[in-house]
């Protein structure tokens, strides 16, 4: 399918697409060496935008907002008429990418996470994609990078030349990432959620049946609560209100941009 105009979910503009779709474009612009910046959305994700205005800002200048969760996909039709066949779930999407980007020969990159995640991860995509070139890894500092150690992340990845960079910082920090670099990496820069420690199987997947039913949440606030409560029990109901007040037409659930972007840290 074509992607439609992006939706307004909350302010934040998510573009109905779907895998085939969103691969195909993020592999078009690893092809002419062009940035392109994607980031796969779940609720969390975009309350991230709903409640920060200069996020907000961040986000929509994104070029691609897929709609990771479900909840996220039954919005787009629930707000804007749009039926998806599925969601775009950033773990699938980065395992399509992948399988393209060995069919095709070109090379990724993978920054963020935790060394021994890293290095599972590199593991389970070669054992999967025997073709895969993996241009070099970084994991992540768990805090904002100096002014040097940004120049030096630039200069490191433009050595490797990869074609792709996948970017697995954790939301919003990820995001950040995407946005601040799109200017110096003339590359596809993808954002995945907690795509890396879930493809290194780190962390178990939720089952297909509770990832169709929209239940993700659940089961993985059953496997890390004290980490993830506040985003699912606060965040969801409020989601889900803001939701209500869109549909009722409250125009300020729809206004994309209310601020200018604010100069961030340079998250690594």
């Amino acid at each position: 399918m074509r992607p439609s105009p992006r939706c307004s979910i909350l302010g934040v503009l998510i573009t109905p697409t779907d895998y085939r779709s969103a691969t195909d474009a993020i592999v078009a612009a690893a092809r002419a060496q062009r940035p392109f910046t994607v980031a796969a959305l779940a609720v969390h994700g975009v309350m991230t935008g709903a409640l920060d205005a200069t996020h907000r800002y961040r986000l929509n200048r994104l070029d691609l907002l897929t709609p990771d969760g479900q909840p996220v996909r039954w919005a787009l039709r629930w707000l804007h008429g749009v039926r998806l066949p599925d969601r775009v779930y950033g773990p699938e999407l980065m395992r399509q990418v992948c399988a393209r980007a060995a069919t095709e020969g070109l090379s990724v990159y993978l920054y963020g996470s935790d060394a021994d995640t890293l290095a599972a991860l590199q593991t389970a995509l070669s054992a999967t994609h025997s073709n895969l070139r993996i241009a070099g890894v970084r994991p992540s500092r768990f805090r904002p990078a100096t002014a040097a150690e940004w120049a030096e992340d630039i200069a490191t990845i433009r050595a490797a030349a990869p074609d792709i960079i996948f970017c697995g910082l954790g939301c919003p920090r990820q995001e950040m990432w995407v946005y601040e670099m799109r200017e110096e990496l003339a590359r596809p820069l993808v954002a995945v959620g907690a795509a890396f420690p879930l493809l290194a199987g780190r962390v178990p997947m939720a089952p297909a049946w509770m990832q169709r039913a929209g239940l993700e949440w659940a089961f993985r606030l059953a496997q890390e609560p004290r980490r993830l409560w506040r985003r699912y029990l606060i965040y969801n109901p409020i989601f889900l209100g803001g939701l209500a007040l869109q549909i009722c037409g409250w125009q300020r659930c729809t206004r994309p941009d209310q601020a200018s972007p604010i100069p961030a840290k340079h998250w690594s």
